[in-house]
């Protein structure tokens, strides 16, 4: 039947709907007006407080508010140097009350021998249920902000270059140098800048730079922060661009040898950990320390010396990861523990404050073939796996979500080098290398360093290449700088520094096909490299490689062909591995200062 436009058909009035509407509408008036007030439920006490009127309006009723996660406490620390005066060369201890060999899963590998595994919360063993799921995504898409904000860039660890360059003339040149200082241990002394000790340059977003303790000359700067942790106890923050102090130094006293990480979801964060707990004399617990960059405050830290862990050394070389969709930090530890973390991070823009809350639950494993543990390398990520390796040479991954292992190779020695991922549309895969380390100790003799590619997923080895190496106590041979992968018009070939093929001074560089494992190019190195090369592409297409050596020496290559274009002298041995920003290059050396060099 024929309708005019005008006609509306009436409709019955739903009571029920009604009264929902009028619900809805009281509900989001009060969020909003909470939101106002900084009281949502959500929100912590001393941030909420922050953007709080000193008195509520008269007859205003507050609702409840949900508690807020409650953190594992820190245990007490102790000042005893009878306790905190520990050795890297103490064996791991099996037994006693926290043993909890009852409790223990057992994971039967290909060989058919064994390793036992623990899951604790709150000191005790639990079985384990992930109350969220993790899932690393590809590494363009680990942080949120610009810059290299963790060691090597991202959770496959295959970059520390951002941005673009323009290399005309392939030279380099020092633009600034800033000074640092030096600690001394007992029978050892740690000057400027250590192993793997990769600064970090951090573009903040505008609105977190404006809330920081940033110096009024750089607050409305478009500013790249240099982040370093160094070998001097201290924290420094410095203008990518001049090299002058951003802020003032945070004084942690002990010695960093790792590299830090700044959380990659563009929050005020800054995670590090303590490589050695004395300074002098004068002895300390080891620490992964999280600090408020806002203010420069701790928020919290987590103790090396752990009652759980077998081992007593505590150091933190390992440079962390953070999933920023689960807000979980990742650690693995010297004293053989993988860390999960629930941060619970609360970050109020408005109010510029920041909080977390962490919640601790802990991985602990114990190989049959092999009771060296102690995990140097800073892990890598694909999804839900996390793969690492051990002092005693066994290379795991680990799924996060079940903090059960899927796969282990012994790779037969000490690695300390850092695995690099790469995702290609034949699989995933993993480059790994060794060093020339207990071998060595037993056979008083040179020993391979093998270098391997693995199926990620499965752990199938697929090509070995070996090298001879000298050993050196405390100065091993084999690779220690974590490798160069190839990527466009270098993407068949990936590159490793390797120790002492010659001498105990001396070293190669190697690129090796990718698909066979055979080499392209060996270079003889007059002297030996841990720094981790770095490929920087140039807006031509071209890509440059920059390594640094035991000498002092930073080298321009062509990784076409492992030739020097260009050097520049850093004054003593560098140890540290170089990140790169545009056109900028930045690296600690034990000369006691960090450089700022200009790739031209």
């Amino acid at each position: 039947m024929y309708r005019p436009s005008s006609y509306r058909k009436r409709r019955r009035l739903n009571k029920g709907k009604f009264f929902t509407f009028l619900l809805c509408v009281a509900v989001f008036i009060t969020v909003v007006t909470l939101a106002v007030k900084g009281k949502l439920p959500f929100m912590p006490e001393e941030l909420a407080a922050k953007n709080t009127p000193s008195a509520s309006p008269s007859g205003t009723t507050t609702p409840a508010p949900t508690p807020w996660p409650t953190p594992e406490p820190m245990p007490e620390g102790s000042s005893d140097p009878e306790v905190l005066d520990v050795s890297w060369q103490d064996p791991a201890v099996f037994t006693g009350a926290m043993a909890f060999s009852e409790a223990k899963k057992t994971f039967v590998k290909k060989d058919d021998s064994t390793l036992d595994y623990w899951v604790f919360q709150n000191g005790n063993p639990i079985d384990y249920t992930a109350q969220d799921s993790i899932h690393f995504g590809a590494p363009e898409e680990y942080a949120d902000m610009k810059g290299v904000t963790a060691f090597r860039g991202n959770n496959y660890r295959d970059s520390a270059a951002y941005g673009t360059r323009t290399v005309t003339d392939k030279k380099l040149e020092i633009v600034w140098t800033h000074d640092l200082g030096a600690i001394s241990a007992e029978n050892s002394y740690w000057p400027g800048t250590g192993w793997t000790g990769q600064p970090l340059l951090v573009n903040w977003p505008d609105d977190v730079r404006k809330m920081m303790n940033i110096q009024s000359e750089f607050k409305e700067k478009d500013l790249v922060e240099v982040i370093y942790p160094t070998l001097d106890g201290n924290i420094y923050f410095l203008d990518l661009t001049t090299g002058k102090p951003t802020r003032d130094k945070i004084q942690v006293g002990f010695p960093m040898k790792g590299t830090g990480l700044v959380d990659p979801r563009g929050y005020p964060i800054l995670y590090t950990g303590m490589g050695l707990n004395e300074n002098g004399g004068k002895f300390t617990e080891f620490k992964y320390m999280m600090f408020n960059l806002i203010d420069q405050t701790p928020l919290y830290s987590i103790m090396g010396r752990d009652p759980v862990a077998f081992r007593k050394w505590g150091a933190f070389d390992s440079s962390a990861m953070v999933d920023k969709k689960t807000d979980t930090f990742i650690e693995a530890a010297e004293n053989g523990l993988v860390y999960r973390v629930k941060l619970n991070t609360n970050f109020n823009k408005e109010a510029g404050a920041i909080a977390i809350s962490p919640q601790l639950t802990k991985y602990r494993y114990k190989d049959s073939t092999n009771v060296e543990l102690g995990i140097e390398n800073s892990a890598a990520f694909h999804k839900n796996y996390m793969y690492f390796c051990d002092n005693g040479g066994i290379f795991q991954c680990l799924d996060l979500n079940t903090l059960m292992p899927v796969w282990t190779y012994d790779v037969g020695d000490d690695t300390d080098s850092t695995a690099v991922i790469e995702e290609t549309a034949g699989g995933v895969f993993l480059y790994t290398a060794n060093q020339v380390d207990k071998r060595s100790q037993e056979s008083k003799k040179a020993e391979n360093c093998n270098i391997r590619k693995f199926n990620a997923l499965t752990g199938e080895l697929i090509w070995q290449k070996d090298y001879s190496c000298l050993y050196n106590f405390y100065i091993n041979g084999g690779s220690l700088g974590t490798p160069l992968l190839g990527k466009d018009d270098i993407s068949e070939m990936i590159i490793f520094p390797i120790c002492f093929t010659g001498s105990t001074s001396d070293g190669s560089m190697v690129a090796l096909n990718k698909e066979t494992g055979e080499e392209i190019w060996n270079r003889k190195l007059s002297a030996y490299s841990w720094s981790s090369p770095v490929g920087i592409k140039s807006t031509d297409g071209k890509t440059y490689g920059i390594f640094c050596d035991f000498a002092g020496m930073m080298h321009l290559f062509d990784p076409k062909t492992g030739k020097d274009l260009n050097t520049v002298s850093l004054g003593r041995n560098v140890e540290s591995s170089p990140a790169v920003y545009n056109d900028m290059i930045v690296v600690g050396s034990y000369a006691q200062k960090i450089f700022g060099v200009k790739i031209k």
